[in-house]
């Protein structure tokens, strides 16, 4: 492969880390989890790009969450996750997608792990409006 065709392979596959953080960061936030968060881990760690993290009422509204954000990532965007971890206790859900992680807590164990301090030197990227125009 060329330079300039692993360059244009590689801004694909970061604008689709991107997208698919973006959707699961709306989808979170359509089911009702609270203080969603996309923390853009590129300039960081080589392992992953995008961290969404958002909060659940309870143990149901979690799984909901977690599900919901498989169903609509294959649906509009035909990908799917290459593991998950925690859905059965439901206190904090992990969603590999991989280069895209979704984490799901509960508030006492976000606010115990509290990510968002231990990457800290990650960018925020703006997290869609519940609401907002899907594209497609």
């Amino acid at each position: 492969m060329t330079p300039t065709a692993q360059s244009a392979a590689a801004n694909r596959s970061a604008e689709q880390a991107r997208t698919l953080a973006l959707t699961a960061a709306r989808v979170a936030a359509e089911t009702r989890g609270t203080d969603v968060k996309i923390l853009d881990l590129r300039e960081l760690t080589p392992v992953f790009d995008y961290f969404v993290v958002a909060t659940g009422t309870s143990k149901r509204q979690i799984h909901a969450m977690a599900d919901e954000i498989e169903k609509v990532v294959k649906a509009e965007l035909h990908d799917r996750r290459r593991g998950a971890e925690g859905y059965e206790e439901g206190r904090w859900i992990v969603l590999d997608f991989g280069n895209v992680v979704v984490h799901l807590f509960d508030a006492e164990s976000r606010e115990y792990w509290d990510l968002e301090h231990l990457w800290s030197g990650a960018k925020q990227v703006a997290a869609p409006a519940v609401g907002a125009a899907r594209d497609g």
